[in-house]
């Protein structure tokens, strides 16, 4: 712990007030983050060479944004750990990045199949189900529906709105913020009527986009992609990464407010709180780059290899 300098209800300390009060303990535990966050990025790295030597660029692309996101996210974490006041912008460049990556891997699932329009007419006779969790996992009474193009749009808009949402509440946040209307965490009050989704926004999304992924992934999965959704490992760590990076701070957020996260000076609660969650995020986004590393560092099939694209009497209505 720091020792005690700042009120439990005033801001997070300074970068300076970190280095200046920090004891062995807590020097020792930012010493061991920082280097968890440089040997990712060098894991990264080293992976990212890997990738463009041995996967073609159909999907080497997205590849690399995909499993750049951990170190992404334990990067701007370890930059909120040195910079507690800077936890709002570094939470939002890493949802930036991470909506590029939701954008790619959901691009990388239509073009594996060749294609929006390869996908509704190969799986038009095939169920949809959608009695899948998070949220409709105890729903089995939920009838499955026809793969149309109104279908698909709309699992792809649960996929993406997680994506789109979160970037611009956590925008409307730093700018409620700077105007001293808003406090990271905290409960609403009545003073902004966008309070109440900035609260509850990333566990709601989260749940949506898990749904809509596991409905698409499932359906996708029942055809021809063997290959690609054999191995669930990819699907896991990319729900890994998005449970964590998005939903992690919301239930740690809750416990801030119920008073479970006490203040520690100089952390006020929320601060803490919001502490707590970035040495998380360091080690978890740690150790899914190693796991990652050993996914992607594997033999691939000439199968894998190859595109999947549709014949062209496939694509005739």
């Amino acid at each position: 712990n720091l020792s005690q300098g700042l009120d439990c209800n005033g801001q997070p300390p300074t970068a300076e007030q970190i280095l200046t009060e920090a004891d062995l303990v807590t020097s020792t535990l930012y010493a061991v983050l920082t280097a968890i966050t440089l040997i990712g990025n060098l894991v990264y790295l080293e992976e990212v060479l890997y990738l463009v030597r041995k996967i073609p660029s159909f999907r080497r692309t997205a590849y690399i944004w995909i499993t750049g996101a951990p170190p992404v996210i334990a990067t701007t974490s370890c930059v909120g750990l040195w910079i507690p006041r800077s936890s709002m912008f570094t939470d939002f460049t890493a949802s930036i990045y991470f909506t590029i990556c939701i954008y790619k891997f959901l691009v990388m699932i239509i073009e594996e199949y060749g294609g929006d329009e390869a996908i509704v007419q190969t799986l038009q006779d095939v169920p949809v189900k959608i009695s899948t969790g998070p949220c409709c996992c105890c729903c089995l009474c939920l009838p499955s529906v026809k793969m149309t193009r109104t279908t698909l749009s709309l699992l792809k808009s649960g996929v993406l709105q997680v994506a789109l949402l979160r970037p611009i509440l956590l925008f409307f946040a730093i700018v409620l913020w700077s105007n001293g209307n808003y406090v990271e965490g905290e409960t609403f009050s009545g003073t902004s009527v966008l309070k109440p989704f900035l609260n509850g926004n990333p566990l709601i999304t989260v749940i949506v986009m898990l749904w809509a992924t596991g409905c698409l992934y499932c359906s996708v999965c029942v055809n021809d992609l063997k290959c690609f959704c054999g191995n669930c490992i990819f699907l896991f760590l990319f729900q890994s990464v998005l449970i964590l990076s998005q939903a992690q701070s919301g239930i740690i957020n809750q416990l801030v407010n119920t008073g479970i996260v006490e203040c520690v000076p100089p952390f006020s609660s929320k601060a803490r709180g919001t502490f707590m969650n970035q040495q998380l995020l360091v080690i978890e986004m740690f150790v899914i780059t190693l796991v990652s590393r050993c996914y992607y560092r594997r033999k691939y099939s000439s199968v894998e290899l190859k595109p999947a694209v549709p014949e062209k009497e496939d694509l005739k209505v």
